[in-house]
């Protein structure tokens, strides 16, 4: 059953002029949490090759203050300028903040992780899981937007399995390292190590 609700009879749907191209917007409230997710697109949907995609999980310190914790600023930014190059594609902004543990919760870690703990670890002392995102939304409004096949925009195969889980089609997995500094590099290492995710070594060395 779809956990995705109209508030009003007015669409939360319209433009969206960005420095990255004209955009659409549009808002899903989720009934089940109460949070209301954003999906991004610019051109068609429809087509003859999977559709450009990046599910891109809230992160207020990375995407809005510029922090050097986490590459998640720069995959964003990177994953617009993609969608812009290529012509057509989607970016879900989905309100799962810290992994979805929330705000608090990733503060908290930020702390642990001040103290020797990795990204990983820190989670777990804290009683909650590594990665408590639940990607369900995400199918339900890549289809409510027409997209069933996607070329997904990730360094994270569990993201990939899990859309595949929930009826969408990953005909693609295109790599997003982005934004490796000092400051992140053991992040993406445990990333790496411990979460499975397909970044290269190499990838990691700075110069």
């Amino acid at each position: 059953m779809t956990s995705i609700v109209e508030k009003t009879d007015v669409p939360a749907d319209a433009r969206l002029p960005t420095a990255h191209g004209e955009f659409r917007i549009r808002v899903f409230h989720d009934e089940k949490t109460g949070f209301d997710h954003v999906a991004l697109t610019l051109g068609e949907m429809g087509g003859p090759d999977p559709v450009l995609v990046r599910v891109h999980s809230e992160c207020l310190t990375g995407d809005a203050f510029s922090s050097s914790r986490c590459d998640c600023g720069p995959q964003l930014d990177a994953a617009l300028k993609t969608i812009q190059r290529h012509g057509w594609g989607c970016l879900l902004y989905l309100r799962q903040e810290g992994r979805g543990i929330g705000l608090h919760a990733k503060i908290q870690a930020y702390n642990l992780q001040d103290q020797g703990a990795d990204t990983l670890d820190a989670n777990l002392m804290l009683g909650h899981p590594a990665d408590a995102r639940d990607y369900s939304i995400a199918a339900e409004m890549l289809t409510a937007v027409g997209i069933r096949d996607v070329c997904l925009l990730t360094n994270n195969p569990d993201k990939a399995e899990s859309l595949q889980s929930l009826g969408i089609t990953v005909s693609e997995r295109m790599p997003l390292v982005v934004g490796v500094v000092a400051e992140n590099r053991d992040y993406l290492k445990t990333k790496v190590t411990r979460m499975g995710h397909d970044i290269d070594q190499s990838e990691l060395e700075i110069d």
